[in-house]
C-alpha cells in the first residue's frame, strides 16, 4: 500500500502545481517559525525552512510522506521574503524594477527517519516600471503573501520581462525535481 502524501503548505500555488503532476495528497499546514538568516545563503535558507516544515508535519503523521517548500526572492544575494506592510511591498517592487533577480525554492521530502532536501534557482528579469505600475499591480494582486511582493502567475506580465529557467519554480515548486524525488520515495501519481 502506498504511503499517504502530505503537502505541508496551504499555498494554493503549491497545491495546484502538485495536483498538475497527478499526485493525490492531503494538506496540513506546518506551524513553525521560519528562519530569516541571510548569512546562510538563499539555497541553504530555503532548504532549511522547508525541512523545518516537513519535520513538524512528519512528527504528527509518522506513516506519511511529507513534502514542504519555501520560496524566496534574492536581489544581489539579499533574500526578500513576504512583505510585512504595503509600504514594504512598494519598496521591494521599486527595488526589483529593472533588475535581474533569483527565485529559489527549497524543498524537503520527509518520511519517518529520512529526508531529502533540494532546491532550484530561476533567474527573473524585471521590466523597468514606475510607481503608477506598482500601485496598479498592488490593486490587482494580494502582494502580502508573496516572496518579493509579486506572484508571476498573477499579472506577472506587468512586471516580468523574461524568465530564465524553471517557470514552475518561480510560482512556488520545481515540478520536475519534485516529481522525480517523490517517485524515488515510492509515491506514484494516479494513473491518467
Amino acid at each position: 500500500m502506498q504511503k499517504r502524501l502530505i503537502l505541508a503548505s496551504e499555498s494554493p500555488r503549491r497545491q495546484q502545481l502538485l495536483a498538475e503532476l497527478g499526485f493525490e495528497f492531503d494538506v496540513i499546514k506546518a506551524e513553525v517559525e521560519e528562519l530569516h538568516d541571510a548569512s546562510m545563503g538563499i539555497a541553504n535558507l530555503c532548504e532549511t525552512n522547508a525541512a523545518l516544515k516537513a519535520r513538524e508535519v512528519v512528527s504528527l503523521f509518522p506513516y506519511g510522506i511529507v513534502l514542504a517548500g519555501d520560496t524566496l526572492v534574492a536581489l544581489d544575494g539579499e533574500p526578500l521574503g513576504k512583505p510585512k506592510s504595503l509600504d514594504e511591498a512598494r519598496e521591494m517592487l521599486r527595488r526589483l524594477s529593472g533588475s535581474v533577480h533569483q527565485v529559489c525554492t527549497g524543498m524537503c521530502v520527509a518520511a519517518a527517519g529520512t529526508e531529502q532536501r533540494f532546491h532550484q534557482i530561476t533567474e527573473v528579469h524585471f521590466k523597468s516600471y514606475d510607481d503608477a505600475v506598482i500601485e496598479d499591480y498592488i490593486a490587482k494582486v494580494n502582494v502580502m503573501d508573496k516572496a518579493g511582493s509579486y506572484g508571476i502567475q498573477h499579472y506577472g506580465d506587468m512586471l516580468v520581462e523574461q524568465v530564465v529557467g524553471d517557470y514552475s519554480n518561480v510560482v512556488g515548486m520545481p515540478q520536475e525535481l519534485v516529481h522525480s524525488t517523490l517517485i524515488a520515495f515510492g509515491v506514484s501519481p494516479k494513473p491518467q
